[in-house]
């Protein structure tokens, strides 16, 4: 059902007119009267965005610091939703940003309020973000920790109840348990593991009460790009398994922080194996009264597995990456095809044990389709040399990551291939007004594209700092630096820089210091903005993180963000013809420019970006200073 228009329509002028009237109406007018700052970027953004919705284009919009971005996209977004009667869907760089997106104080409030339109939006988080009933019960049989008492006294009564469905109301969003660490989260969790087709929760699971509020929206979806890349790799599936794709169709798209899009693209399009996950999900199913033939196999693959990850620590390399390359030796590559072999036959067996109803349906569900994806990735591994792939151990979880393919070709074809207007919002989006480093890693050949200064005097309220020192003396730096209590957000180029720095923190300062992965980090934001936290430090907040005046005064940069010399960044860099012009120095240029797009975010804000630059790092000078908008002061 549509709902009402924001402007009149008539015959005599379309409904972009009509619109690009109202844009204009609104923000030179409207908002102003209502104590909104008249911003001329602001206005130029929103009319390119009303010429990409008439020319069913993808925009790059690159817009400043303070330009007011949100807004910008927001009117036309609504306004095109009501028109077509489909939501528009705002992607965000990851879930913080979601809630900094909706909160009391954001734009949407803001604009809802000043307009007197009711808006709604409904958020579509990604599956991890939600509480997972059955895993919860597991580990609640087998735990007596303290978090799963609470996480259970604060179920909902229909969970567990005879009360009728009609009281559901959503709940079981990461953001409702601040107080949980992300390691105490991960154990109760949407796993990719879990069968949510053959759960009997199903109906009463706080995920899918989410999914079917917001697959209601009638204007405005809001998710992550993660979450995004899951439903265009996933739609076609699911389709086809009689499911509905975990996003709505949308009128539009914007993707704000849209430079991140293809690293969720990346991590959303591969396959992972665990090491030991197989093992876990085996043992669910080795009840008594299985047949021999099956226990045997299952006991074969149990140690063929074994002996697979055992080799691939082998043949991984031994630095210091996330990602470890993966020499293919023929050892290897045989015990795994044996583990695909063993696999197939395994699955042929299931099919008997599932008509002697001896193993649980939901166990044998689970342990079925797991093999089904077990086998194409092994497969693909073992079989396939136009492949990317690489062994990482995230919560310590050895893992087995394959890429098909780059994700340019996936994106090509499922995504820009379409006409739905799609608008790519970002401070940083281009590399000195060339677009071409984002548009060639997308697959977009065909697109829209402006760039529009910050309006803000930076000369007035911004210095920059280049602390030329050598490695070892970064942590003591920083360390003075954070001396005189002033409110500091100190950014690392990975989570292993970032613990390095942690081992150095001195006892005494320990209280005054906050490291992401500690606990919910939107809840460590808020205690950041609120003063409670003097330091924070963090390996992904380059974007997004919005915290005005006195709560954020100096930036610290420890390490320039440069990828790391992974298979993945490696498989670009064979495209390229000079990969660090092409890629590394691309890459880090542009996160540098939206860490350091962190310190200020309104026209009172002032404060001061420190970076700590070691002898390599002092090579790249010339490349750093062009993009500060103020001469950047070497200290020795």
């Amino acid at each position: 059902m549509k709902r009402k228009m924001p402007f009149p329509l008539s015959k005599e002028k379309s409904f972009y007119d009509s619109l690009n009237d109202w844009i204009g109406d609104t923000l030179y007018d409207d908002l102003t009267e209502k104590g909104f700052e008249c911003r001329d970027e602001q206005i130029y953004m929103a009319f390119q965005i009303e010429k990409a919705l008439k020319d069913k284009k993808v925009l790059f919009a690159e817009a400043g610091v303070g330009t007011g971005k949100t807004i910008a996209y927001l009117l036309p977004a609504l306004a095109y939703a009501r028109y077509t009667g489909k939501p528009a869907l705002i992607s965000c760089a990851d879930e913080t940003l979601i809630d900094q997106l909706v909160k009391e104080d954001g734009d949407i409030k803001k604009i809802s309020e000043a307009l007197g339109l009711d808006i709604d939006v409904r958020l579509a988080k990604a599956r991890s973000q939600y509480l997972c009933l059955k895993r919860l019960d597991e580990v609640g049989n087998r735990s007596n920790d303290e978090y799963i008492e609470v996480l259970e006294d604060r179920l909902p009564d229909f969970v567990y109840g005879s009360g009728s469905l009609q009281s559901i109301v959503p709940y079981g969003d990461r953001s409702d348990y601040p107080e949980l660490s992300d390691e105490e989260w991960n154990t109760v969790n949407f796993h990719p593991i879990q069968q949510c087709t053959a759960c009997d929760l199903r109906n009463r699971c706080g995920q899918t009460i989410h999914r079917n509020h917001y697959r209601d929206s009638l204007e405005l979806v809001i998710c992550s790009h993660d979450f995004y890349m899951e439903h265009i790799w996933t739609k076609d599936s699911r389709v086809r398994q009689g499911q509905l794709p975990l996003l709505p169709e949308a009128s539009m798209i914007v993707f704000d922080e849209g430079h991140l899009l293809e690293y969720s693209a990346q991590r959303a399009l591969t396959y992972e194996v665990q090491n030991s996950t197989l093992l876990n999900l085996l043992e669910r199913v080795m009840v008594d009264g299985v047949r021999e033939d099956t226990l045997q196999l299952m006991e074969r693959l149990i140690d063929t597995h074994e002996e697979f990850f055992t080799l691939l620590d082998v043949y991984a390399d031994t630095t210091d990456n996330e990602r470890k390359a993966i020499e293919k030796a023929p050892s290897l590559m045989e015990i795994g095809s044996e583990a695909v072999k063993i696999s197939t036959a395994l699955l042929e067996e299931f099919v008997f044990e599932g008509e002697l109803f001896i193993i649980p349906e939901y166990d044998l569900k689970m342990v079925e389709e797991y093999l089904d994806q077990y086998i194409y990735s092994m497969e693909l591994f073992t079989t396939k040399v136009d492949v990317v792939d690489w062994l990482e151990s995230p919560e310590g979880e050895t893992t087995l990551v394959i890429m098909p393919r780059l994700v340019t070709d996936i994106l090509r074809e499922k995504l820009f291939s379409s006409k739905t207007p799609i608008v790519f919002s970002s401070a940083t989006l281009s590399i000195k007004k060339d677009f071409s480093y984002l548009a060639d890693g997308l697959g977009i050949q065909d697109f829209l594209s402006f760039s529009v200064d910050s309006p803000f005097d930076y000369e007035e309220v911004m210095e920059v700092f280049a602390h030329n020192l050598a490695s070892k003396e970064k942590a003591n730096q920083a360390l003075e630096l954070i001396k005189d209590g002033e409110q500091t957000l100190i950014l690392f180029k990975s989570e292993l820089m970032m613990r390095r720095f942690m081992e150095q923190v001195p006892v005494d300062m320990k209280d005054r210091i906050s490291f992401e992965g500690e606990r919910e980090l939107s809840s460590m934001i808020k205690d950041f903005q609120q003063k409670n936290i003097q330091v924070l430090c963090s390996y992904h907040l380059w974007e997004g993180l919005d915290i005005p005046q006195d709560a954020l005064t100096r930036v610290i940069i420890h390490d320039l963000p440069f990828p790391p010399k992974d298979p993945l960044f490696e498989a670009r860099r064979k495209h390229a013809e000079d990969p660090f012009k092409e890629v590394d120095l691309p890459f880090m240029l542009l996160r540098l420019r939206q860490g350091a797009g962190r310190l200020i975010r309104t026209s009172e804000d002032s404060g001061t970006i420190h970076l700590l630059l070691d002898a390599e790092e002092q090579k790249m000078t010339n490349e750093i200073e062009s993009i500060f908008p103020v001469k950047m002061k070497i200290t020795v």
